[in-house]
Order: C-alpha cells, then structure tokens, then sequence
C-alpha cells in the first residue's frame, strides 16, 4: 500500500479511533487500527482520490472513520493504534506518505520519517454491520444531552448496572438516566424517528463509550443517526462521517422513577457561577471533600467546610428562597457536577428534608424552571 494525506485529517482520524480501543488488549491485534484503502476501483498505476479508512474493533466497541487520500497503490495494513495515534499527532503540518512494504510500515511526513511493524491485518476480527436506521436527533442536542447525563454515570465496574446510560425510546421522545447510587441525572429531549418499531424500547449502553462518541459525532449543525439491534445487543452511532457500534449492556438498570421525589418542601434559585465558586473556595478545607454544608434562610445561603482540627471556611451569598428554613449538605465534586450539568445562569434547587435527596433543575431566563433535566443528589449525614 502506498498513499498519502493531509495530517490533520489523519490525526484526527487515528486519534478518535485510538481512543475506542482498550489499553491492555487481550491479543495484539485489537490494540491495533486497520487501514484501508479499497482496492475495487484503483489499480497500481491509477493515482486518484479515494478515501482511506481508518477502523478499531475490540469486539465490544467498533470506530470507523474516512479520510481523503491520494491512493497510489491500494491495500489495508494493521499498526498499533495508540503509536501511530501518538506519531500523527506529533507531525509537522504537511502532507502524509504512508508506505507498507512487508512486515513495515513506514510514515514519512516532511523532515520526519517512522518506521513501524505491522501485525497480520487477516487476523483482525471483520466489524460488526451497523443494525437497523432507528432515528436522528440534532447533534448538538445529542452531545449536549449525553454530557449531562454522563456525569451521574458509575465507575465501579463491579457493579455494571450503573456503568451504564439507560437509553429509552417512546414515540418522538428519548430519555437518558444514568446513576451512581449517590447522584442520579435524567435528560428528555425530542427526535425523528424513522419508524414506531423502536418505540417502547430501553436499553443500557456503556457510558463511557456513549460520551466518547457524543463528543465527536455531535456538533451544531449535525445530525447523528441511531441504529439500534437491541436483539443482537448492538447500539450504532453515526454523524460527521464517523460511525461506532458498542455492544449494549445485560443488566438491571435501578427502578429510579421511584426515587424522583414529586413534591418540595422547600426551594431556591440562585446564580450558577457565583455558588459554584464559593462551593470550590469553602470545600479547600473540606477533607478529601468530605461535605460541605449549606444552610437556607429566608434571604441567604451560608456555605461552610470544616472543623476546627483541619481549619474551616464559610460564605454567604444572597438567593430567592421558599419555604421553611433548612441545613442539608453534599459532597461538593458532586454537588459541582450537577450545579454544572444544567448549563445555565441560574438553578433551582429543591428539598423535602435534610436526610431527603434534593433536585437540581435549569431555571430560564425568564426566570421559570426548564422541563427535560433534572440532577438528583444524596445528601451527606450532618455530624452530631
């Protein structure tokens, strides 16, 4: 095989793969990526553009993505994924030769020049097809929507129920919920469904795998098709010219509808960026960010962290509170990551009682709480 291409795409490409495969694969062979220009419709002595395209399978996660190349002659070779991510990335801004001759590969990029092995590209697994075209969604609002589910996502994997994001389908609705025991996030939002055969449907998906992918495949002004084969056990994601399938989780995700308290006791509204940065101030004496304290009264909110063994800190800040006054308090990176979730310039937060879990929803500009996310939250037994 003899080509080449632009860097960037390259870089890109390796990168986004690379990424998809595990850090330790049990043969050699999946820690690799596939390279491969076609060879149906280019013959030796044809130069023209095609496309080269870069793969990764590990047989629980595929990535697969196509960039443009000048193929001089055509053919596939397999390399270590993670090197060749870390040589693209690290190349001059120029074009990109790459030459497989045996058992070596080699990369020539302006001044730089790599030689690698290559491993038999026969031995690779073929990846998998992707399942059935279920439905679109605004990339934008598919990366947003992940991210703010991701972050309530376990990380034990011990415990495989929790490591996932719950995806299920009704109508033109799709609801996220992912939860860690100690924090729960759901996300609703709107889709184009090609079909009802979908509809009534829930699967788990691995949430590590599902973020990675919202990332990239998401954008404003992209749309990401779903595929889903939830009888096969396959999910696959497609937008900006990339496409990934994961295998779906076999677990029982928690009943967490019971769990969504349906009344208030007590509310607040206060600025997002304001309290998150007294929360990150006060918790500097929290130790290993064991609590922090919030204290609500009719006209304030007072931070404190603390004790006097390893010092203490307390803030105030003014809010909008109803209800009875009431002391609750968080583990503050958890606290952070919902009061960041909601991607706006206030949020109302909700409570039913200290030992209770308390609700984290967007509040609009208008100043009205937004419907389609909400952040669930422990609270941290108050000492004494």
């Amino acid at each position: 095989m003899k080509i080449r291409v632009e860097r960037d795409g390259l870089a890109d490409a390796v990168a986004w793969v690379a990424r998809s495969l595990p850090s330790r694969p049990p043969v050699p062979v999946l820690g690799g990526v596939l390279l491969d220009t076609g060879s149906e419709s280019t013959s030796e002595h044809d130069d023209g553009d095609q496309t080269l395209t870069v793969s990764g399978f590990d047989y629980e996660v595929s990535a697969q993505v196509g960039v443009p190349a000048t193929v001089v002659t055509p053919g596939r070779a397999l390399v270590s994924g993670r090197l060749l991510a870390d040589i693209t990335k690290s190349l001059p801004n120029q074009p990109v030769d790459i030459t497989i001759d045996g058992a070596r590969a080699t990369i020539t990029c302006g001044n730089s020049r790599f030689s690698l092995p290559t491993m038999p590209a026969e031995d690779y697994p073929q990846l998998p097809s992707m399942p059935e075209l279920a439905g679109a969604v605004a990339g934008d609002v598919f990366s947003e929507a992940v991210a703010q589910v991701a972050v309530a996502a376990g990380k034990d994997d011990t415990l495989p129920m929790l490591t996932g994001t719950r995806v299920e389908i009704e109508g033109d609705r799709i609801t996220l919920v992912a939860t860690d025991r100690f924090r729960l996030a759901v996300r609703e939002f709107a889709w184009e469904p090609t079909s009802e055969a979908s509809s009534g449907t829930a699967v788990l998906v691995p949430a590590r795998t599902l973020a990675e992918a919202a990332k990239t495949l998401g954008g404003s002004g992209s749309r990401v098709e779903l595929s889903l084969a939830s009888g096969d056990g396959l999910l696959g994601l497609a937008g900006n010219g990339r496409r990934t399938t994961s295998r779906l989780l076999d677990a029982e995700f928690p009943k967490y509808r019971q769990l969504l308290p349906s009344e208030h006791t007590a509310s607040a509204v206060l600025g997002v960026a304001p309290l998150v940065d007294a929360i990150k101030r006060v918790s500097l004496v929290a130790e290993r960010g064991a609590q922090v304290r919030l204290e609500f009264t009719e006209s304030s909110l007072r931070l404190s962290a603390g004790g006097d063994d390893e010092g203490s800190a307390e803030e105030e800040l003014p809010l909008d509170f109803q209800g009875e006054p009431l002391t609750i308090a968080f583990n503050p990176g958890y606290l952070l990551d919902g009061l960041s979730a909601v991607r706006t310039e206030r949020a109302h937060l909700s409570f039913t009682a200290s030992s209770r879990p308390a609700l984290i929803k967007p509040v609009g500009e208008e100043g009205q709480v937004l419907p389609g996310y909400l952040y669930l939250l422990m609270p941290v037994r108050l000492p004494g």
